[in-house]
């Protein structure tokens, strides 16, 4: 049985990304210095130009809807209007669908009518900011520049542009979430910086702003994180932080109830032995970005590759921070970043690195972040403040990943990633909205149970979002639910609840196309992994598979068995393995039916 082979190899070839935005690599320190909004230099317009002209396939349904209308027989008056007029009809939807939207107006392939003067670029401005009124939002100018006539497909003549980022206000649906995972090796900086960006305050350079996120005593004793830590950066309408300066533990609900869009910091661990720990937060947090902490004193050490390859694995695009910049020799510095480039520029990562030093950079790198083929680099120090002005104006402005607006259309499915049990409420369940809406009161199935892998009915008491209650959460929020008639012994970290239109069942096999990143020997039927598949982490043995060995850099479809309880898995899922350090990558086919 165990040499057996599937029918057929899966596996497709996934064409390599076309986008190329010509970044240069610069390697100087940040600048503390602000940026202008309004930009009249050569160098400010060419950014906006790229950023208008690039391919943003992500955003094709939107396009279609900001296709221009038909203009037979106007002046170039009555065309502004019409143009103008019919991109203003599309800001509604986009702002109702992510909770925001960046315009850059006056760009080709931009957002309504180009090739404005001056005064046409106000009228443009005016009428943003009364349609964003209009419709419960608040336009923000980020940056305007002049276009000189020299650049392709531009006027004749010089011309105005300008990047508005229009935000829901609070009150107004439900915020936008954005998670960040932040990841890197242990010492590195990863909780000091969470708790200077969500406390706003500055390290002492002793751990004062680490102890503030810490959720255990030996944490705080050893300096060390060993579990997975949320916390949130509470953004308004205008992008202003709404974090308080004092720390209060149950201050939170407070920001979210003024919040329009809420990042929320995966605080993970650094150390190799919480290395299944972090395994878990990459995988069963669904984060939208990752935040790779680098100290600049120690460089690319310990498991700062392994968090690196993990992320890419699982298609996170990676942003990175150095830190610790006060203490370190620029020439320990300029070596570290070396050390950067040279990873970034390897055939298996394939991204472009980009040194963020100006406002300008960080509105750049925000608006290519989804495309995974960007790598900014932040020069940072907790202690000083240095750099962090620009970390804080990303957090604002990076986008969400995923098109939640469409998955909340379907059938509810809530993944559990945490158990409580809460005296008089009962157990409460914590975890994060894969698809659908889940109100109060809400019939669910809840499995796989611990015993048979069976689905039983629950109904949910309660919803928590960010510790404040509400009645609802939608698809791409995290959120605490108190469950009808459930005991905590009934309950574990990788059971889901769903609709029961969904009709969902659990397995004990499951095949998958695997490729395989590092193994120091072959790989055969019966050989034994931890499978990280979102919130699902258990042994798995290989019981099948398309070819008779497997080696470093081979790729298969293999047929998997889970040692100890069936699972619940959907087909199109990203999954790792690993037996201590990561050994593989893969992506489900499909639950097995039947004998092999």
């Amino acid at each position: 049985m165990g040499s057996q082979r599937l029918p057929e190899n899966r596996l497709q070839r996934v064409p390599a990304a076309s986008h190329d935005f010509s970044i240069p690599y610069r390697t100087d320190r940040v600048s503390d210095n602000g940026c202008n909004p309004r930009l009249t230099d050569e160098n400010a317009a060419t950014t906006l130009l790229q950023q208008a002209t690039a391919d943003d396939n992500a955003e094709e349904r939107v396009a279609q809807e900001r296709q221009q209308p038909a203009l037979v027989d106007m002046t170039p008056e009555e065309e502004f209007s019409a143009r103008l007029e019919h991109a203003l009809s599309t800001l509604q939807l986009e702002v109702e669908q992510g909770g925001e939207a960046v315009i850059m107006a006056g760009m080709p392939n931009g957002w309504g009518p180009m090739g404005l003067t001056d005064a046409q670029l106000d009228t443009t401005l005016a009428k943003i900011k009364a349609k964003a009124t209009d419709i419960g939002a608040d336009a923000n100018l980020l940056r305007r520049c002049m276009i000189p006539c020299s650049h392709p497909g531009q006027a004749e003549t010089e011309s105005a542009a300008a990047e508005v980022l229009v935000r829901r206000r609070a009150g107004v649906g439900h915020p936008m979430e954005v998670r960040v995972a932040v990841i890197g090796n242990v010492d590195s900086g990863k909780s000091t910086l969470v708790g200077v960006l969500t406390r706003s305050v500055l390290d002492d350079g002793r751990g004062s702003a680490r102890s503030k996120v810490f959720k255990h005593g030996h944490e705080e004793a050893t300096g060390r994180t060993s579990s997975i830590g949320q916390h949130t950066l509470c953004l308004d309408s205008n992008g202003s932080i709404l974090n308080d300066t004092m720390f209060r533990p149950n201050s939170s609900a407070e920001y979210i109830a003024k919040a329009s869009k809420v990042v929320t910091l995966v605080d993970l661990a650094g150390h190799e032995r919480y290395f299944k720990t972090t395994a878990y937060g990459l995988t069963g947090h669904l984060p939208d970005y990752a935040c790779l902490i680098v100290g600049a004193n120690a460089g690319i050490v310990g498991m700062c590759k392994e968090h690196m390859g993990v992320a890419l694995a699982l298609k996170v695009p990676i942003f990175f921070v150095v830190t610790k910049i006060d203490i370190c020799p620029d020439h320990i510095l300029q070596h570290t970043l070396t050390q950067l480039n040279t990873i970034l520029r390897k055939p298996g990562v394939k991204k472009k690195p980009f040194m963020v030093r100006s406002r300008d950079d960080v509105l750049t790198c925000a608006r290519h972040m989804h495309t995974d083929s960007l790598a900014p680099i932040f020069l940072t120090s907790s202690v000083t403040g240095a750099g962090l002005d620009f970390v804080r104006v990303f957090y604002n402005l990076l986008p969400q990943r995923q098109k939640w607006f469409d998955k909340a259309a379907e059938a509810a499915e809530f993944i559990i990633d945490e158990t409580f049990g809460v005296p008089g409420v009962g157990t409460v369940v914590a975890g994060t909205v894969k698809r659908g809406v889940i109100n109060t009161n809400a019939s669910l199935l809840m499995g796989p149970d611990i015993g048979d892998g069976t689905f039983k009915q629950t109904a949910i008491k309660s919803i928590h979002y960010k510790r404040l209650p509400v009645t609802q959460v939608v698809a791409g929020q995290t959120a605490a639910l108190a469950l009808k008639r459930v005991r905590r012994n009934q309950v574990r970290k990788g059971m889901v609840l769903v609709d029961s239109s969904l009709q969902p069942k659990a397995g004990w096999e499951f095949d998958a196309d695997i490729a395989i990143l590092t193994h120091s020997t072959t790989i055969q039927p019966r050989y034994q992994a931890v499978i990280h598949c979102e919130i699902v982490r258990q042994a798995a043995r290989v019981v099948a598979m398309d070819r008779e060995r497997l080696r470093s850099g081979d790729r298969a479809c293999v047929r998997f068995r889970f040692l100890q309880r069936p699972e619940y898995l959907t087909p199109g899922t990203r999954f790792v393995f690993r037996e201590g350090r990561t050994k593989g990558i893969g992506m489900i086919v499909g639950l097995a039916e039947g004998p092999m």
